[in-house]
């Protein structure tokens, strides 16, 4: 059905315009059309934090435009897979997706500032330096414009950075017993920082995570507590080390190109529903549905929160060292350090 619908987006709507463009000297003289934009987002509605954004942009949108703007919008992968969503997106097939950025950042390495352990803690703790307008919102920009893409919001900055769970069965109580464990992990970022502690890296979809944990396929995961409680894996789970592995904002993207030509009325819509995605979306989780839902369920559950140690610390900061260099090679030593200050607070 997606491969028919794609189809369809990409070849029938066009014939149907130059049919209409044909026939146009014998048809009434009518007012424009409305600007109308296909939207996709893979997250189910499970995750009630994560769905909050997108869904209120969609509807903030779709109210505030006066009918100038229409969103046909497709979320928890009905359309398109998380994996086919930026394929989509640069075919044209789309015009408008919401995404968790570390998910894409081998395919768009500048958006890997938003995941880099030892940088997350402090972007989680200042989410005004990736605000609309900002210095390094600018600076991602300017790069993905030299991709033909276009990050609307940031959303607010990042969620609660990703700690590393672990089962019963297979502990991770310090980094020493991360040692040849098989940890689920999404992040190219994180995979980079626990591979130092001679861990093995496995990518499991969400959706498989479950069963994964449940029949040993991993050991652990390093995973943001949204994850956990949208996919029950407190129930699988017993082991939560506090150390901020890595990190993600969820954005809207566009085609800069695409973004460029929208008339006026269009792009203030998308504005208007930015900024108010830009003030609640992580916010709202952060604040509200984390400490007051998430983290209470999780304890109820029986798992163990475990502070790091100091030396843990020490260490894990050290390997988060290796893994800005490598990042640096994937941008640019210029740009990463440019990117890496801004994100610190010191530029």
């Amino acid at each position: 059905m997606d491969t028919k619908r794609r189809e369809t987006l990409k070849f029938g709507v066009g014939a149907a315009a130059l049919a209409v463009t044909g026939a146009g000297s014998l048809l009434p003289q009518r007012a424009m059309a409305a600007t109308k934009l296909t939207g996709v987002y893979y997250i189910p509605p499970s995750y009630g934090d994560l769905s909050y954004g997108p869904d209120g942009f969609v509807s903030l949108v779709k109210k505030n435009s006066g009918g100038k703007v229409e969103i046909d919008y497709y979320p928890a992968s009905q359309l398109v897979k998380a994996d086919e969503q930026l394929p989509a997106l640069r075919s044209r097939s789309v015009d408008l997706m919401f995404h968790t950025v570390s998910y894409i950042t081998r395919s768009v390495p500048v958006l890997g500032i938003t995941g880099l352990p030892g940088i997350v803690g402090e972007l989680y703790a200042h989410p005004e330096r990736l605000a609309k307008g900002s210095p390094l919102f600018e600076l991602i920009n300017t790069q993905l414009a030299k991709e033909n893409l276009y990050m609307l919001s940031a959303g607010g900055g990042l969620f609660e950075p990703e700690f590393i769970w672990s089962t019963k069965a297979n502990p991770v109580r310090s980094l020493a017993e991360l040692q040849g464990k098989k940890v689920r992990v999404v992040g190219f970022e994180a995979t980079q920082a626990l591979a130092t502690f001679r861990s093995s890296a496995v990518r499991v979809p969400s959706s498989e995570t479950y069963l994964a944990l449940q029949r040993g396929t991993v050991d652990a995961g390093v995973f943001n507590i949204s994850t956990v409680v949208g996919r029950s894996l407190q129930e699988q789970l017993a082991y939560c080390l506090k150390i901020p592995t890595t990190g993600y904002a969820i954005c809207p993207f566009m085609l800069r190109d695409r973004w460029d030509k929208l008339d006026p009325d269009a792009k203030a819509a998308l504005e208007s529903a930015s900024a108010w995605y830009e003030a609640n979306f992580a916010k709202n989780a952060n604040q509200n549905v984390y400490p007051k839902q998430h983290w209470p369920k999780v304890k109820q559950a029986g798992v163990q929160v475990i502070e790091p140690s100091a030396d843990d610390l020490k260490k894990f900061d050290a390997a988060a060292l290796a893994v800005w260099d490598e990042w640096k090679k994937q941008v640019g030593e210029e740009l990463g350090n440019r990117a890496i200050a801004l994100a610190l607070g010191k530029a």
